[in-house]
């Protein structure tokens, strides 16, 4: 066996893992654009300045939000918009731990310490309403609730009595002197900020993308999508709906934990605005336009509304909800699956013959004699 027929060879088996009837993008053409896309992605900080790439990373470590909620309501019909909760635990925690430990091996352990509070929290609230036997459009409802009183309660967090340790959580003027990110110890250590941080978002949402596709064509996604469109019948079919819609809630509420420990590093401030309303429903706005059965979708998506958006706030226009609002309705009403498999659909039935597998029609005996 040849060198080149063994590369071969495990690039299937890779493909094998990544590819199936839950994801798009399953051909070799797809993963050549993705590699060339990636590669682009990659090489982007070399041509732009540290603030540019830095800024971008925002855009991104949104899409792993977005990823979050892909994952809980794409996949397993669980709408939810309580991943900013998650998101705001973490960015939280991350600062509270760092700046009282005040050290880079501080800053390195508050990262899986900051995770790890917004995975307990996801599973303990996916817990009570899943086996507490909360489905459907009440999920929605108490993720919501939960998320508009944790703004509350943050809100009214300023003075001296709202201390953790050296920290105060700020109120409504929020936490400053959030450190940038890094990992390692003070004789040795790596610090993200520029392009340096863009490449670690990067990282992680390639990573994150690539993981989650390999988990929805596998068993377990398999009963992820059957809950999703008949958990009743899944059910009888003697899978635990429970117990799958906790894990998928709780890992959820893991990326979207990282996420905000990104965006705590990356503004080196986190405020209540975290859990606000808008905020709240901007995930829901991101997946639906990409497209719920999209993990990819979800982050185009992202990236393209978030850099509309603050291209209009540059320009002083107050109307960039406005807009994205009008999209929003515009995707429901005329294109509900989303654009990124809408695309895919059309695409597929442009390459598609019509005309395959029918039958010649069969000559009419004048045509026979005419010859």
């Amino acid at each position: 066996m040849s060198a080149t027929s063994g590369v071969f060879r495990v690039v299937d088996r890779i493909r094998a893992r990544l590819e199936g009837p839950n994801t798009i993008g399953n051909s070799r053409g797809f993963w050549l654009g993705f590699a060339l896309v990636l590669a682009g992605a990659f090489a982007y900080p070399t041509f732009v300045s540290a603030y540019q790439a830095g800024n971008t990373a925002l855009f991104l470590l949104y899409g792993l939000l977005a990823l979050s909620l892909s994952v809980v309501w794409g996949y397993a019909g669980i709408l939810s918009f309580g991943q900013v909760v998650f998101f705001g635990f973490a960015g939280y925690t991350f600062g509270i731990v760092s700046i009282n430990l005040g050290s880079t091996l501080g800053v390195t352990l508050a990262i899986p310490v900051a995770v790890l509070i917004a995975t307990v929290v996801a599973f303990l609230l996916g817990y009570f309403m899943f086996y507490g036997d909360v489905s459907g459009v009440f999920v929605a409802i108490i993720t919501l609730v939960v998320t508009l009183v944790l703004q509350t309660f943050m809100a009214q967090t300023a003075g001296d009595a709202w201390t953790v340790g050296s920290v105060a959580l700020g109120g409504f003027n929020g936490m400053p002197g959030i450190p940038n990110l890094a990992v390692g110890t003070e004789a040795t250590s790596v610090t993200f900020r520029g392009g340096v941080f863009y490449w670690l978002v990067l990282s992680a949402l390639v990573v994150s993308y690539l993981g989650l596709r390999v988990l929805v064509n596998g068993r377990f996604g398999y009963a992820m999508v059957g809950i999703r469109e008949d958990e009743d019948r899944v059910e009888m079919l003697g899978y635990d709906i429970r117990r799958v819609k906790l894990a998928v809630f709780t890992l959820g509420g893991t990326m979207a934990g990282f996420s905000g420990v990104l965006y705590a590093a990356w503004g080196n401030y986190i405020d209540p605005s975290v859990y606000s309303l808008t905020f709240a429903t901007m995930p829901v706005v991101w997946v639906t336009v990409g497209g719920r059965t999209s993990m990819l979708g979800a982050v185009l998506a992202t990236v393209s509304i978030e850099w509309f958006r603050q291209q209009l706030s540059i320009t002083g226009s107050e109307y960039a909800m406005v807009i994205v609002g009008l999209l929003l309705l515009g995707v429901v009403l005329l294109v509900p699956e989303g654009f990124v498999p809408f695309v895919h659909r059309k695409v597929t039935e442009f390459r598609s013959d019509p005309t395959e597998g029918i039958p010649d029609a069969p000559e009419s005996p004048g045509e026979g004699a005419a010859e």
